[in-house]
């Protein structure tokens, strides 16, 4: 007879605690899939990256905001939270949340690729993973090491059907329910 050791798993105010102590030191962090994670801060093209993203949604869905590091909780189950870099819902939608809100009317979930180690599994793996297993209806990755624009949309069964990819420069289609194609010729200028 084997001994297996029971680790329970953290309970989502155990996270909650250790990630506000953890952001007062300037780290930011997730809980994705049962895993504790570590989100690099984001540098200054970063920033650029969201703001001009954040302008053209406006331009193009004037009734929807680009809410910048929301917390959201990401899984159907497992006490999961992330806060991704962008996530585009109706104005107003997360009014009376507490810091991890439902993702229930995010319509869209942007993130932007930071230069660390991690980068590829956590934002290239887990993360669509987690977002479709939501049912969040488009994820937009901005890959700044590969220099394109993903577009995953059309989740089913934990995992985006279709990904669309565009080398920056490009016009990239954000499929319904965000709708608008989105020219990727500036985010040229924010890449190392």
């Amino acid at each position: 007879m084997t001994v297996m050791e029971h680790r329970p798993q953290m309970r989502a105010e155990e996270f909650e605690r250790i990630a506000a102590a953890a952001e007062r030191e300037g780290v930011r962090m997730e809980f994705i899939h049962g895993r504790l994670g570590v989100k690099a801060v984001p540098d200054g093209d970063h920033d650029e990256i969201i703001r001009w993203l954040t302008r053209r949604c406006m331009q193009h869905r004037p009734e929807l905001w680009l809410y910048p590091e929301r917390g959201l909780r990401i899984q159907t189950y497992r006490n999961g939270h992330a806060k991704p870099d962008g996530t585009l819902a109706p104005e107003g939608a997360f009014g009376g949340e507490r810091e991890w809100a439902s993702p229930d009317r995010v319509l869209m979930i942007v993130e932007v690729t930071s230069y660390d180690a991690d980068t590829d599994k956590r934002d290239r793996e887990e993360k669509p993973a987690a977002y479709a297993e939501t049912g969040i209806p488009v994820y937009l990755l901005i890959d700044r090491d590969a220099c394109e624009t993903l577009v995953h949309s059309e989740p089913d069964a934990g995992s985006y059907t279709k990904v669309l990819r565009r080398p920056f420069g490009k016009t990239i289609e954000l499929p319904a329910p965000v709708g608008f194609a989105l020219d990727t010729d500036p985010l040229k200028e924010w890449v190392r």
